[in-house]
């Protein structure tokens, strides 16, 4: 009987053991999906963002800001245009050097106005747009 017990006891251990790897690899691969997916979160709460400050300055200023990425991100933080109108809308950390407007991976964004509609793009992770490796790569966002 003693053998025995000995036996169950390397058994249970051995199973245990198994477990204890087993849920480390699962919780390992979990986390490093989250992480993955932490820059399209921080994109999809980036757009959110501008979707407002877009609607928002359209509807007080009279339409939508014009001009390439870095003067639409001047009209509304720095309050360049008619009415003066600023909408913090945009961290510093999403700007780069040039004050464009960028996603999560650096690129600037690409952004197009249309009567009441707004279209919002990202390059996505390989920073290039339209990319013939990788076509399910870029991000589009309108309303």
């Amino acid at each position: 009987m003693n053998e025995f017990m000995q036996k169950a006891r390397k058994v249970v251990l051995i199973l245990f053991s198994l477990a204890v790897v087993a849920g480390g690899i699962w919780g390992y691969v979990a986390l490093r999906k989250w992480q993955s997916q932490q820059n399209e979160r921080a994109l999809a709460t980036e757009v959110d963002s501008l979707f407002e400050a877009f609607h928002k300055f359209k509807t007080i200023v009279g339409k939508y800001p014009t001009g390439s990425n870095a003067d639409i991100a001047k009209s509304i933080r720095e309050g360049n245009n008619e009415k003066k109108l600023m909408i913090m809308a945009v961290k510093d950390s999403q700007l780069n050097a040039k004050g464009e407007i960028v996603d999560p991976w650096g690129t600037p964004l690409k952004i197009y106005f249309a009567q009441n509609e707004v279209l919002i793009r990202s390059a996505g992770p390989n920073r290039q747009f339209e990319d013939a490796k990788d076509l399910g790569d870029d991000y589009f966002r309108s309303d």
